[in-house]
This record gives structure tokens, C-alpha cells and sequence, in this order.
């Protein structure tokens, strides 16, 4: 079983930035790939960053250069650092956790921007 614990959320005016964390416990294979998704109220769930443990990126295009995912396997842990923030990109950010194995999400952290 894996558990991913989310951090780092909050209010920020627009143009600033936040910076996500994603820790994962439990039973975790090598190979996985960590990401980030968002939903916004009366919005689906949509990817935002994902990244493999090898080190390929994929980024929703809304994000593309305001946005970078990041991950630290020795500590199974996956960052979103997040710049230029615009109110638009309000949500509850969802961390999870891909494997032949498993699948698991985090309880999501609320960020807010302000304009």
C-alpha cells in the first residue's frame, strides 16, 4: 500500500509563486512515474506535470514554462514548482503515484491566486 502526503499550498497573489511537495510511503517500485493533476470547482481533474523516475517530463501546455516538476527518488518525493501564477490556475493540486504495481493519490493541497 502507498500513501502520498501533499504540502506546501496556500494564497498567493498573482505573478508569485508556490512550491508543492509530494512524499510517498508504503510499498513503492522503482519504477514509477510521480505527477501533479488539479481540479478546479465544476472542472474535471487535469494533468498538470508528471514525471517518470528516469527523468521524462510531460507538462499540460497551460503550465509550459510557469511550471516545473521535479522528484527526489531517494526520497520518493516529487516537487511542483510553481511561477508566474495566475488566478486561473486555482485548484486543489493532487499528487499521484503511477506503477505496474499500484496507484495512489494524495488528499490535494488547495492553492488560491489572487488577482
Amino acid at each position: 500500500q502507498v500513501q502520498l502526503v501533499e504540502s506546501g499550498g496556500g494564497l498567493v497573489q498573482a505573478g508569485g509563486s508556490l512550491r508543492l511537495s509530494c512524499a510517498a510511503s508504503g510499498s513503492i517500485s522503482r519504477m514509477n512515474t510521480m505527477g501533479w493533476y488539479r481540479q478546479a470547482p465544476g472542472k474535471q481533474r487535469e494533468l498538470v506535470a508528471r514525471m517518470t523516475a528516469g527523468g521524462s517530463t510531460n507538462y499540460a501546455d497551460s503550465v509550459k514554462g510557469r511550471f516545473t516538476i521535479s522528484r527526489d527518488n531517494a526520497k520518493n518525493t516529487v516537487y511542483l514548482q510553481m511561477s508566474s501564477l495566475k488566478p486561473e490556475d486555482t485548484a486543489v493540486y493532487y499528487c499521484k503515484l503511477d506503477s505496474w504495481a499500484t496507484m495512489a493519490w494524495g488528499q490535494g493541497t488547495q492553492v488560491t491566486v489572487s488577482s
